[in-house]
């Protein structure tokens, strides 16, 4: 359940962010839409973290505002996966990326938030200890 919520928070975070973003453009239906959440979702999962591990000075040394052009990158990347696979989704540049990433950064926490995705439930079960 929480995979396909957390898909749908990334193909409305996406669909805000092609309304929004002049240079953001989807030419397809709703189901190439998912996928296109999909392939995002799979990238920021997998090369993301290996980004933001080999930025970590630069990242440190912005004060962590190189995350948001790691996010542009993501989105860029996801349009060129996108452009190979025929999804019709495409970025126009780096500039775009990195509005389009600022929109869907704030949509997809807002969405969690809403949601639930993004919390964490931590049971503790205490027992008692015989003699």
């Amino acid at each position: 359940m929480y995979f396909l919520l957390r898909l749908l928070i990334n193909a409305a975070a996406l669909w805000i962010a092609i309304q929004l973003v002049d240079g953001i453009e989807h030419r397809g239906s709703w189901w190439s839409l998912l996928i296109v959440a999909l392939v995002f979702g799979v990238l920021n999962a997998n090369i993301r973290p290996l980004l933001k591990l080999l930025s970590l000075p630069v990242i440190i040394l912005t004060l962590g505002l190189f995350i948001f052009v790691i996010n542009a990158l993501m989105l860029m990347l996801t349009g060129w996966i996108s452009g190979l696979l025929d999804l019709g989704f495409y970025v126009a540049g780096f500039w775009d990326a990195f509005v389009g990433g600022l929109i869907i950064s704030v949509v997809s926490f807002v969405l969690s938030l809403f949601t639930g995705v993004g919390k964490t439930k931590v049971h503790v079960e205490t027992r008692e200890l015989r003699s």
